[in-house]
């Protein structure tokens, strides 16, 4: 069983924040520092070049790959870690829909991270094929499955909304979309490190997500890719980088795909950022996936109450039954972003996304109880004597 009040001293937080945004960015491991000083000093700084290989930066995705593998459920060498998430969903949907040439349609839902979304288009205009993006309200999708039948191509999702918390079955819409023929991505970004992912058992095709919210990784930390072993050695990467090639030092003027998973790597992989990750990991080699889970729902279960019974002008987005919903909970208020913003100035940091949505994360190995109270407590005074109401407060900055 793990110790959460072990885990917390695992994490630098300022004193007196309480932080409810590690589903936007996880805050940094106390041992990140140092990984990362002894990564510049004695790689970087004194084994140079070198350092590819005494250091082993070359082998890091592959080995990083396998430690998030445990987490998703993947297989040892299904999963690699490189580029950005941007650049996985479009590896994974030019891959998937290459499998399946005679179909012209990609579901998705309207609940979708934009960036997928915006990849698709882009995916689409480039193939120039009469491909077209279908994107119903995420309880329509399997109706929607049906309907388009032997048509639909690839089923794109991801898997916990991050607007509303909203999450997917994924094992039963995996079941509908192969009944017809279809692959299936999954984007992990609000899943990985949130809850216990089961992808091969739900026999997902791709499955992709970042390291930087719930992982711990580090802002701009890199992105994982997991393809099924089934499809490893079938799967042409659109995005043919030299390191993903079969020899890379061999510098062949013609590409040629790497084995399995290798292949789905494409450019120089970020050695810092993973030396970050390297350490936050060092944490999750300690969770009981299970056992955080338990923690979460009980995280989220108080503080919904909480805000229902002081808050009247918040209305619950997040679905009220814990299996339908990630390690999230969102409140809808009119005024979502001031609100949000007194929120922060009091220490209690969650995010706001439009047009309406107040978000806050809960993550158990470094948020208790006492950290739900304040939180409730806090709020609960913000709006009952209207303290986001001031202009401060209502400025936009660039990042909400």
């Amino acid at each position: 069983m793990t110790d959460f009040n072990a885990t917390q001293t695992l994490f630098s937080l300022p004193d007196g924040m309480t932080y409810l945004d590690g589903n936007s960015l996880g805050p940094m491991p106390v041992a990140a520092q140092d990984r990362m000083a002894a990564c510049l000093q004695n790689e970087w700084g004194e084994m140079l070049i070198t350092g590819w290989n005494k250091a082993g930066w070359m082998r890091q995705p592959r080995a990083l790959g396998d430690r998030i593998g445990r987490l998703i459920g993947a297989p040892a060498g299904t999963t690699v870690v490189g580029d950005t998430l941007s650049i996985k969903v479009y590896q994974a949907l030019a891959s998937a829909l290459e499998l399946r040439p005679d179909r012209r349609v990609i579901l998705s839902d309207s609940g979708n991270f934009p960036t997928d979304l915006y990849m698709a288009e882009g995916l689409v205009r480039s193939l120039d094929q009469d491909h077209r993006i279908e994107t119903p309200a995420p309880e329509d999708v399997t109706a929607q499955i049906s309907a388009i039948g032997d048509d639909l191509a690839v089923l794109m999702l991801t898997e916990v909304d991050y607007r509303t918390g909203r999450r997917h079955d994924m094992p039963a819409l995996i079941r509908a979309a192969h009944e017809v023929g279809a692959l299936v991505i999954w984007d992990l970004a609000h899943s990985a490190g949130a809850f216990p992912v089961d992808v091969a058992g739900a026999d997902a095709d791709f499955a992709v997500g970042c390291t930087y919210k719930y992982l711990n990784g580090g802002p701009g930390a890199p992105a994982f890719i997991y393809v099924a072993p089934r499809l490893a050695s079938q799967v042409q990467p659109a995005l043919s980088g030299w390191l993903g090639h079969d020899a890379p030092f061999a510098f062949d003027p013609d590409y040629r795909p790497g084995p399995g998973i290798d292949r789905m790597r494409v450019g120089t992989p970020p050695v810092l950022q993973m030396a970050a990750l390297d350490a936050a990991l060092d944490i999750w080699d300690q969770v009981d996936m299970d056992a955080l889970r338990t923690r979460s729902v009980e995280l989220c279960e108080r503080f919904i109450a909480g805000v229902e019974s002081t808050c009247p002008d918040l209305t619950l987005a997040t679905p009220r039954a814990a299996a339908m919903r990630g390690s999230q909970v969102s409140f809808r208020f009119e005024h979502g972003y001031a609100a949000m913003q007194a929120l922060i100035a009091r220490g209690v940091v969650g995010d706001f996304r439009a047009p309406d949505i107040m978000r806050f994360g809960f993550t158990p190995l470094y948020i208790g109880m006492n950290d739900v109270d304040r939180a409730v407590k806090i709020l609960s005074d913000i709006m009952a004597n209207r303290l986001w109401d001031q202009p401060e407060y209502h400025a936009r900055a660039d990042v909400t």
